[in-house]
């Protein structure tokens, strides 16, 4: 085969390895996403509140946070594929499970279970993503992989709103139930076109400036990678810059449909759709801004950051002062893509990471971004009944300051042992 037939079936499959990943992941949140759209109903149904069910939220975010710290290294040595088809399979099974529960603490159990299962996709497809896509072009795969990733979100409360439409008799069980067949459905798309490398396809390793030798680091044993990625400065500032991420994006994502239900006095189906223009401007800034850092900045990420935290803390003050629907939702959009800044942390992983230590980077600050998710759906139901709604969002605001500020020291840093 020629070498310009070879180049062209190379970016064939790694074009086809990329997006059989994402439209997977497209559909992926509806076994994460949907609890909370349904939080209202299902306190009401169990007798509970919106706090305790913030607790029980928090529960996946737990399981799912040291999930991501190990699966990105596990699937690197037993098989990306794998993993992640395990992980689709164990959170459909879950989520029907919980459907049938009256028991807060045993759906509580049953849902830090699934976050362990969601936990498997996302480190372990980026690692694979890496492998087929140079590094001059990692913010458009990455970008393209997280815009997905944000869409999923929206795909996630279009299907729970159709779900409770056509079995209103379920109320919030719904949400738990037909959404997962489309989960298992893409199964076969990373059957027939998701390749854990090129090595995989036939093909050699992807050359270009990165260096680091995959096969050498997997010999110096499990632990190895994470005693170099957790001795360097710079890793640890970017995991409480992660951290904060995951406090903006899943505070608003857990909380802004309550949010219009309880302090605006909308229905849950108007909620719903005001909510919708929050995750499509995430999913908007995922695909747009790694790209940006790519073309505009020459691969500088820190700038796109610091812009972000910068609006949109001025947004977070502002937000709860809108008493009007329509205005809230407009600046919903603005929030979702100034607040959404993890689509330029997983580029910022590979550029760390490299092809060899890249799926455990990325494990290690999605990691940090669920201990911040966690936190938050833990933190903001005590907050909200007993300081008022205003203070989640001042709260998020001054943690991207906090963000802002890190961001500024991270710049100048380098890595020394990667």
């Amino acid at each position: 085969m020629s070498t310009s037939n070879n180049s062209k079936k190379f970016n064939k499959i790694a074009w086809l390895t990329l997006l059989s990943f994402g439209f997977t992941y497209l559909f992926f949140y509806n076994g994460r996403q949907n609890i909370n759209l349904v939080m209202t109903q299902m306190a009401t149904d169990l007798n509970s509140t919106t706090a305790a069910l913030g607790v029980v939220s928090s529960a996946l975010f737990w399981c799912y946070a040291f999930g991501q710290l190990i699966n990105g290294r596990l699937g690197a040595i037993f098989g990306y594929k794998r993993f992640i088809i395990f992980g689709i399979i164990g959170s459909a099974i879950i989520n029907v499970l919980i459907s049938f529960q009256s028991s807060i603490p045993i759906i509580t159990v049953l849902w830090g279970l699934n976050g362990f299962f969601q936990s498997m996709l996302w480190s372990n497809g980026l690692g694979v993503i890496n492998k087929w896509w140079p590094k001059n072009k990692r913010g458009f795969s990455t970008g393209l992989a997280t815009f997905f990733s944000g869409m999923a979100q929206v795909v996630t409360y279009l299907t729970i709103l159709l779900c409770l439409e056509l079995n209103p008799e379920w109320t919030w069980r719904a949400a738990f139930r037909f959404p997962m067949i489309p989960m298992i459905v893409m199964i076969i798309a990373l059957i027939f076109f998701f390749y854990d490398s090129p090595e995989k396809a036939g093909f050699p390793p992807l050359n270009d400036e990165e260096c680091n030798s995959t096969y050498e680091i997997q010999n110096k044993g499990f632990i190895y990678p994470y005693k170099v990625l957790f001795s360097e400065p710079k890793v640890l500032i970017f995991c409480l810059i992660s951290a904060i991420a995951g406090i903006g994006r899943y505070g608003l994502l857990t909380w802004v449909p309550t949010y219009f239900v309880e302090k605006l006095g909308i229905t849950i189906k108007e909620g719903i759709f005001s909510s919708i223009l929050l995750p499509f401007g995430q999913a908007c800034a995922m695909f747009i801004f790694p790209i940006i850092t790519d073309k505009l900045l020459k691969g500088k990420r820190e700038p796109m950051l610091i812009i972000a935290s910068i609006i949109t803390c001025a947004g977070m003050i502002v937000f709860p002062f809108i008493k009007e629907q329509a205005l809230a939702s407009l600046m919903l959009f603005v929030l979702g893509v100034f607040a959404m800044v993890t689509g330029v942390i997983w580029t910022i992983a590979g550029d760390i990471g490299g092809k060899a230590y890249s799926s455990t980077v990325v494990g290690i600050f999605d990691w940090a971004v669920y201990m911040g998710a966690a936190l938050q759906a833990s933190l903001f139901g005590f907050v909200k009944d007993n300081f008022g709604w205003e203070s989640i969002f001042i709260i998020i605001g001054v943690l991207y300051v906090i963000l802002l500020v890190l961001t500024l020291i991270a710049r100048k840093m380098k890595t020394k042992n990667i």
